[in-house]
């Protein structure tokens, strides 16, 4: 099944437990153990500036969007193997949709 918008406010949530601690959404909030996610849609994987990808990730020329994330977000070391996100993935179709939903409004 494809993206589909979903709900931001959920999203936000969802960020805040499962993504947080390892990425910011704002302008200049840098990088964490995982890259800064401003600026996400739209970009290269491996592309943010200062960042120590693996070389799979620098590699993978996959550009960021909705449905791209769709597929990541539900299991990111299938999608891109030799990953060093240590992220288990979003099962759930619905809450791949909030979060999706909420990055591209929290990142753009």
């Amino acid at each position: 099944m494809p993206f589909a918008p979903g709900d931001a406010k959920k999203g936000a949530n969802l960020f805040k437990t499962r993504c947080a601690q390892c990425h910011t959404v704002e302008k200049d909030g840098g990088n964490k153990i995982g890259p800064a996610l401003y600026g996400l849609f739209g970009r290269k994987t491996g592309a943010v500036e200062n960042y120590a990808y693996t070389d799979a990730n620098k590699q993978a020329g996959v550009t960021w969007d909705e449905e791209t994330l769709f597929k990541y977000l539900e299991n990111p070391k299938a999608y891109i193997p030799g990953t060093k996100m240590a992220f288990g993935g979003l099962k759930k179709e619905k809450d791949r949709n909030d979060l999706i939903t909420y990055l591209k409004q929290s990142t753009a």
